[in-house]
């Protein structure tokens, strides 16, 4: 095209990233995602040397107040140390991510019949003006890493959270496709390395970006077919109808417009449902609408009855009652115990 014609105009929205499920599968990861923002946060970089180990107690989660959406995370900066988890040992090598979506208990360790040592408790109190430094010094390789936790409230939806494993594990030899996150754990370890003002707020936004990068990750390699959220963002019909779902733009919808969604019947539908979620359409729309609801009540002053109304509920009373069957506790006390 010369430089006097005009270029055609974009007529067509661009293709989104290939992902390996379709754009309705697209839509539904990036939904859920939004959602996961950093609540709360701590990090500390741990550095012991010799032969040690941690005593296996889930001292990260209990930080956060033992909240169901804490997320532990250990990066590997430097050296090799053994991550042993229910039973199973794991090699933990510089440049590896590691993530417990559950908090489930581990251990951390280099060597054999190593000093017991917890990090978590020899911490200094809050607020932190620099990031900690916890130096156990002994003969012998040093491992250097950086420890902490999140907070995501996308893990209070169940769907979402069923389908995680409970360790999530990049390692640094992973192929070509991990240079982006690579890239992003090196900016980190410079971080760590080279103090500058504002460090602490830089590391919990690319601690936060790293860990949404490891879940998308998982996520486009575990869709294979079997039942579950994953498969069903890939499903031709479930992922059409998980995407009006997810959709906040409509809120009021019926069996008949999902079924519609999908291209099949009501009855069809809500067996697939069954198979693939163990729930129906309308149960999944009202547990994404009170995660939705849970997020607001946290992380903002909106009155419990608006938030109520945006969920889809007529009262406040039948709001209250469907949350507190969800989560276990009624608006106030859960945004009560969030900010507390």
């Amino acid at each position: 095209m010369s430089l006097a014609e005009s270029p055609k105009p974009l007529i067509e929205n661009p293709p989104g990233p290939a992902t390996g499920n379709g754009p309705a599968a697209d839509d539904v990861l990036s939904n859920v995602l939004r959602n996961i923002r950093l609540s709360g946060s701590l990090q500390f970089c741990f550095m012991p040397s010799g032969a040690w180990q941690t005593d296996g107690k889930p001292r990260l989660a209990s930080l956060a107040g033992n909240s169901t959406d804490t997320m532990p995370f250990h990066i590997m900066v430097e050296g090799t140390c053994w991550l042993k988890m229910e039973g199973k040992e794991t090699t933990l090598n510089a440049g590896d991510v590691v993530a417990f979506p559950f908090a489930t208990g581990h251990q951390l360790g280099a060597g054999s019949a190593g000093r017991i040592i917890t990090p978590v408790v020899d911490l200094p109190p809050k607020p932190w003006r620099q990031l900690p430094f916890l130096r156990y010094e002994a003969h012998g390789p040093r491992v250097r890493l950086l420890c902490g936790y999140l907070q995501c409230a996308a893990v209070n939806f169940r769907p979402f959270r069923n389908a995680l494993p409970p360790l999530l594990h990049f390692k640094a030899t992973s192929p070509h496709e991990g240079d982006w996150l690579q890239s992003t754990i090196q900016q980190i370890v410079n971080e760590v390395e080279k103090p500058r003002s504002g460090g602490l707020s830089m590391l919990e936004r690319l601690t936060e970006i790293t860990f949404i990068e490891l879940l998308r990750h998982y996520m486009v390699a575990a869709t294979d077919g079997s039942a579950g959220w994953l498969s069903a963002l890939g499903d031709p019909h479930l992922g059409k109808c998980l995407s009006l779902i997810h959709d906040s733009s409509k809120l009021e919808l019926s069996v008949n417009d999902l079924s519609a969604a999908a291209g099949l019947s009501r009855s069809a539908l809500a067996e697939r449902f069954e198979t693939m979620l163990n729930t129906s359409p309308m149960r999944y729309l009202r547990e994404w609408r009170l995660c939705q609801a849970s997020v607001a009540l946290a992380t903002s002053n909106k009155a419990i009855a608006s938030i109520a109304d945006e969920a889809g509920y007529g009262t406040e009373a039948a709001f209250n009652r469907a949350f507190s069957r969800l989560y276990g506790a009624p608006p106030a006390a859960w945004r009560q115990k969030c900010n507390a």
